[in-house]
């Protein structure tokens, strides 16, 4: 069976694994296929932030590349990668079509990191102030997604609802389609041993990119209808709110009086949420497995989210904390595991439990290699099979292309 030895990996940023999920989810995959024995070099045409992993310490490669600009066209000619691997639908749309013309060899995987048209629907759900409805998708953002993923040879997705989403409401078939979640350590009991235990916590914790909306609003939720509730309750607690790329109008919610502390960027945030007693995830809309509720089970911490925060995360297990929707029970929920020692350790195991049995299984890894190789290997037929793709690449390269040249020009 072919075995491909190089990925090239083009990202609308450069990963940020302390920054957010998606950083933390782009340095699992790299990773896996480092520990393959692939070259890997990763593209970007945006600048560096300085937070961002040095990817030629691990052995990669670094290349800054430019938008709508034919100096890729000699780039990827000459790097001639077995696999590309677009980060998101965006970063696809700039430049799968000069992969596809320049080198049509190569396997074209998309990873959507969570679905957009789905984050996108239920946040104009929410500022409207109903329900989402599955009719919500369909929006000119779902049409630039769900075109992606047909031009594409392969797209990883994230979650269960997400993938359920795709086929049942979209039509398309799970061969372009491969569930990969999380690829996490498995965690033995004894590993709580080396954690703070009950005594030794104080405080909840928040944690997010700021720039991330599903983020921001959830701080907003609690400073305005959440914290107000716990601390009538604590008066003595402290809610310690972590983020990347922070701004004034964030720092201007920090009260030290109300207990609701802005702290900025975390050095470390497993340090950060392994000395917090609870974190605290109020998401009113988002999509995709979120990275901060992982981290807090890989943490010994104990979480109250809402059912969008907790989506495609437990399976048939129960959440480690609790899920609630409105914030009177939020807020109850979250002071009742605070202070009761017992349950807060029971959600302790919970926690382990989801990380074993969703989240650090072992086959997971395996699964999306052994599907990468077959699709080397069978391409021209898989391709074949995929003529709506064809049809969308075609238009979408004759009329990109001509947009593309303009701008080059525009710019010279």
């Amino acid at each position: 069976m072919t075995r491909p030895c190089s990925l090239l990996i083009i990202g609308k940023v450069w990963p940020e694994p302390g920054s957010s999920a998606a950083g933390s989810r782009m340095m699992q995959l790299i990773q896996l296929f480092k520990s393959e024995g692939w070259e890997i070099t990763f593209a970007s045409a945006a600048g560096k932030s300085g937070f961002e992993t040095d990817l030629e310490q691990l052995g990669g490669k670094e290349q800054k590349i430019k938008l709508n600009d034919s100096s890729f066209d000699d780039f990827i000619r000459s790097v001639q990668p077995s696999v590309v691997l677009f980060d998101r639908f965006m970063t696809e749309e700039q430049f799968g079509w000069r992969v596809a013309e320049e080198h049509p060899a190569a396997l074209r995987i998309l990873d959507t990191e969570d679905l957009h048209c789905l984050r996108d629907a239920r946040e104009q759900a929410w500022k409207e102030g109903r329900a989402f409805h599955t009719t919500d998708l369909f929006s000119d953002i779902a049409k630039r997604e769900i075109a992606s993923i047909y031009r594409s040879d392969l797209s990883l997705i994230i979650s269960e609802t997400e993938m359920e989403i795709l086929n049942e409401c979209f039509g398309i078939r799970e061969s372009l389609l491969h569930y990969v979640p999380f690829m996490l350590q498995s965690m033995e009991p004894e590993m709580l041993d080396k954690l703070p235990v009950y005594e030794q916590r104080a405080h909840f914790v928040s944690i997010g990119n700021f720039l991330h909306k599903p983020n921001w609003n959830a701080v907003l939720y609690l400073k305005e209808d959440i914290w107000p509730h716990i601390r009538t309750r604590l008066p003595e607690a402290e809610l310690h709110i972590y983020g990347a790329y922070s701004s004034q109008k964030v720092e201007q919610l920090h009260n030290a009086e109300q207990g609701f502390l802005i702290k900025g960027r975390a050095e470390d945030a497993k340090d950060v949420i392994s000395n917090a007693r609870l974190l605290l995830a109020p998401l009113r809309f988002g999509a995709g497995i979120k990275g901060k509720l992982t981290e807090a089970m890989q943490c010994g911490t104990p979480s109250v989210t809402t059912s969008i925060g907790a989506e495609s995360m437990q399976g048939d297990l129960e959440w480690p904390g609790a899920v609630e929707e409105k914030p009177e029970l939020f807020a109850e929920k979250a002071v009742w595991l605070y202070t009761h020692k017992r349950e807060w350790e029971k959600a302790q195991e919970k926690g382990i439990q989801i990380i074993n049995r969703r989240f650090a299984a072992k086959e997971v890894p395996g699964m999306l290699l052994k599907r990468i190789y077959l699709l080397v290997e069978t391409l021209d037929n898989h391709r074949a099979n995929n003529f709506v793709g064809q049809i969308l690449l075609h238009h979408t390269a004759a009329s990109t292309r001509y947009m593309a040249k303009w701008i080059e020009e525009k710019n010279a």
